[in-house]
């Protein structure tokens, strides 16, 4: 870059024109929102049939490309407003190498050399010559050295001076060249192609666009308030609140997963930012999955051993589960987690379903999804829901459809706004014999669902306090307990469903109010007692303990279901039972009748 170009960069100019992008990405994201919100819900809502199936999908379709549009939008923001960041900075240091020149009486010229009058140091017998120096960008030692040297022999003091402000002007045109150089080709990466669909390629470029620009855009990131470390969900509440529009937007933009795992935030920011994870981690899997070769069709074969055939797998599906089975089953998992989720999403106004919210998502390994039934921060009940032992993204649909269940009976129940809350914030065991045993699980993901909890109450936006149930089913029971063994567990109520200990031996250990714990073990659910000794509590007078235990302390709740599974069937006394607390209506519970007394004792 030349002196004049540096001269005549104008910031405000950029800024205004990352505004106007900004602009456009708000109304897309307006649009999607009616879309999604008003004109899709209503179909939902109201129509049946083919035709109506056809126009969502439709519907669907350009709630896409407003989704899209919107998330480009601000990368392109995002990108210009650093780019005007850096270059300023170097046009600011450019400006004031330039005003020291003219009060020192030097010129400054077109190629950026410096011209400096005659002059004479203290004591001189005659005045020397005026000249012309050119600078030079970020000396070495040894360079500095020998012009520091040249400097105390000339004559002209001026010299050193004229000097100095040359190597100013030089390092300034060296900065913005760079900061040029740097940003050219992520800027030229923020288009689309030219067709009319937003496929899983497009939002794959849209996650490699985002690294060009969080790359690219580092000193712009720093230079802007950054989120507290290890804070509280208090503190990520204030932090947010104190940013500008920009601010927020430039977070959004390059840093998604970051927001959106901030407990604290708003439920509709950070809904915002892991849509957009999501969606760019669907076409990264998608297009990764598309490369890797298919497995064999023939996948088995007989073979004799001994007088009997046995069946085992091919020698060409053995070589290919070698090489690609890992991947491949990691991403088809989690792949069919993430269709899960947006399947929740095309639900939104079916039944009267409210709209959702995605608080928390992560794809690698065994996956995180937090998934809300309605708004939790103006909901006047909430329930925060652990699954259990097998829990992962690839099988979170069930357990998504057992919180909708839950949301849908506990409005039915009572005249308040509720939201229910399926939290896979963890590493949850994945064998019931191998991993399930070991609390480890539960005591790792335990403060995750504590700083949760509290984060709820900081990102409320009514004035209002919410009524909070913690429900647990299987480990997630023992999570539940790990957490107020841990911390101090933020509900109202506590709901345990097939469990096979918390680690407390009372309920009020659970730091809810007396009589505020409640349990369901079915008929033939053997989890509980096989768990009795891996997860139960001591007392000093007792054996282990678990909550289906009287000694325990909890409300037993009646149940109609079989096994360990059956707690939230449809239409049943086992969910019923579990919405009215959630609903804050704790006299309507029905109680499991107490055990017939052995004969003769009294």
């Amino acid at each position: 870059m030349d002196l004049k170009t540096l001269k005549a960069f104008e910031q405000a100019e950029y800024e205004e024109a990352a505004d106007g992008y900004r602009a456009v990405g708000d109304m897309a994201s307006a649009a999607k929102d009616a879309v999604d919100g008003r004109i899709s819900t209503g179909i939902r809502a109201r129509l049946r049939g083919a035709a109506a199936d056809a126009a969502l999908a439709e519907l669907k379709n350009l709630s896409g490309n407003f989704h899209y549009a919107q998330t480009e939008c601000g990368l392109v923001s995002t990108a210009l407003k650093g780019f005007a960041f850096d270059i300023g900075a170097a046009k600011r240091k450019l400006d004031a190498a330039l005003a020291d020149a003219h009060a020192a009486g030097c010129t400054v010229n077109p190629d950026g050399s410096v011209t400096f009058p005659a002059g004479a140091k203290p004591g001189a017998e005659k005045t020397a010559e005026g000249g012309t120096v050119s600078g030079s960008a970020g000396g070495t030692d040894t360079s500095d050295a020998i012009e520091r040297q040249a400097v105390s022999i000339h004559p002209n003091p001026n010299y050193g001076k004229a000097l100095g402000f040359a190597n100013r002007i030089s390092d300034a045109l060296k900065e913005a060249t760079d900061a040029d150089a740097k940003w050219a080709p992520k800027l030229r990466a923020l288009k689309a192609d030219d067709d009319l669909k937003v496929s899983d390629r497009d939002w794959a470029d849209v996650q490699s666009d985002a690294g060009g620009v969080d790359e690219a855009g580092t000193r712009y990131l720093a230079s802007l308030p950054q989120p507290p470390e290890n804070g509280s969900p208090k503190d990520n509440a204030a932090w947010w609140k104190g940013l500008a529009p920009e601010e927020q937007e430039a977070w959004l933009s390059l840093r998604p997963a970051a927001v959106g795992a901030l407990d604290g935030l708003p439920s509709p920011v950070r809904d915002e930012a892991n849509r957009v994870v999501l969606a760019e981690k669907h076409g990264q899997y998608r297009m990764e999955l598309n490369s890797l070769p298919k497995p064999p069709a023939n996948e088995w074969t007989w073979i004799t051993a001994g007088m009997y055939p046995a069946k085992v797998h091919t020698d060409e599906w053995m070589d290919w589960h070698r090489q690609y089975g890992a991947r491949y089953e990691q991403l088809t998992g989690s792949l069919k987690g993430m269709d899960a989720i947006q399947a929740r999403f095309d639900r939104t106004g079916r039944n009267g379903l409210p709209e959702a919210y995605l608080l928390g998502f992560d794809a690698e390994k065994n996956g995180r999804a937090i998934v809300a039934n309605g708004n939790p921060d103006t909901a006047d009940h909430q329930a925060v829901y652990v699954p259990g032992t097998t829990a992962s993204l690839s099988a979170v649909d069930g357990d998504i459809k057992r919180m909708e269940r839950v949301w849908a009976t506990a409005t039915a129940a009572d005249n308040g706004s509720v939201s229910t809350i399926t939290w896979l914030g963890y590493d949850a065991p994945q064998n019931i014999v191998k991993d399930s045993p070991f609390s480890h699980y539960a005591n790792d993901g335990a403060p995750a669902y504590n700083r949760f909890m509290d984060g709820l109450d900081a990102s409320r936006s009514v004035d209002t306090d919410p009524h909070r149930t913690a429900i647990g089913h299987s480990y997630g029971t023992t999570l539940i307990g790990s957490a107020a063994r841990q911390g101090e567990l933020n509900a109202d109520d506590v709901i345990l469903a097939g469990s096979p200990g918390v680690q407390v031996a009372k309920a009020k250990d659970l730091d809810v109010p007396e009589g505020h714990v409640w349990n369901q073990e079915a008929d033939g659910d053997p989890v509980p007692d096989i768990g009795r000794f891996g997860h139960g509590g001591t007392d000093w007078d007792g054996p282990w303990t678990i909550p289906s235990d009287e000694r325990f302390g909890a409300h037993q709740m009646a149940t109609d279901g079989s096994g360990h599974s059956d707690y939230w069937n449809e239409n049943s006394k086992s969910l019923k039972n579990q919405a009215l607390v959630v609903a804050g209506k704790p006299g309507d519970v029905e109680l499991k009748p107490p055990p017939n007394p052995t004969p003769g004792m009294r």
